[in-house]
């Protein structure tokens, strides 16, 4: 039927074949971070649904992009809409989903650009890919923890009370698992601190990791 979505697929990634060559360009890192006036990096939101991932991260965007810094978002949800719009959410499905949003923002960070990433990304291995993509310092953990309650009260999408019913299997912190991070740089509680103050911590992080651009 015209217009209709994709059937999800159960995805097993296979190995990059040996024909296939990394081509260099002759642009640095360091050249597109003087051009910035700021190293790329990715700053990754992981949290419960509900918890403020993509309040947080839009905000941060915001303020970022008026501060003159080149920065994008990239949300779960709109990725769903077109790159991962094949995928399902059974352990395989969400585990592809973050290699390729790892993937995606690791180009940008290469770019130059500050990426943003909001997903809820439960498994600490997935996580834990996304940062060995990157270079030190070049990957920041934000974990947004708020309480599954309080998450359950916003339910903004009205996933928690689908999920209650029966109607979302698999739906991460009510029928599947959420792993804690072990070291993220950030801990945010939404619960308990406004948008501002939780942007301000952050920006308070970058500002003490951001070298001067001319010792990059």
């Amino acid at each position: 039927m015209a217009g209709s979505r994709p059937a999800l697929l159960s995805v097993q990634v296979t190995p990059t074949p040996s024909d296939a060559f990394w081509a260099k360009s002759q642009v640095t890192f360091k050249e597109r971070s003087l051009r910035h006036g700021h190293a790329g990096r990715v700053i990754w939101f992981t949290g419960l649904s509900g918890a403020g991932k993509s309040t947080l991260a839009i905000a941060l965007e915001r303020r970022l992009f008026d501060a003159g810094r080149q920065v994008y978002l990239l949300d779960g949800d709109n990725l769903r809409h077109g790159l991962c719009a094949d995928l399902g959410f059974s352990a395989g499905g969400r585990t592809e989903n973050i290699r390729r949003a790892s993937e995606v923002a690791r180009l940008f960070a290469d770019a130059g650009l500050i990426c943003l990433a909001a997903f809820i990304s439960p498994r600490l291995a997935d996580r834990e890919h996304a940062r060995r993509l990157l270079p030190p310092r070049g990957f920041i953990e934000v974990f947004v923890n708020t309480p599954i309650e309080v998450c359950r009260q916003r339910d903004p999408k009205g996933l928690y009370a689908r999920a209650d019913r029966g109607e979302i299997a698999e739906f991460t912190g009510v029928s599947a698992p959420y792993e804690v991070p072990a070291h993220p740089e950030i801990i945010l509680r939404t619960d308990l601190d406004s948008v501002e103050t939780c942007i301000g911590r952050i920006l308070d992080y970058l500002g003490h990791l951001e070298p001067p651009v001319t010792s990059l």
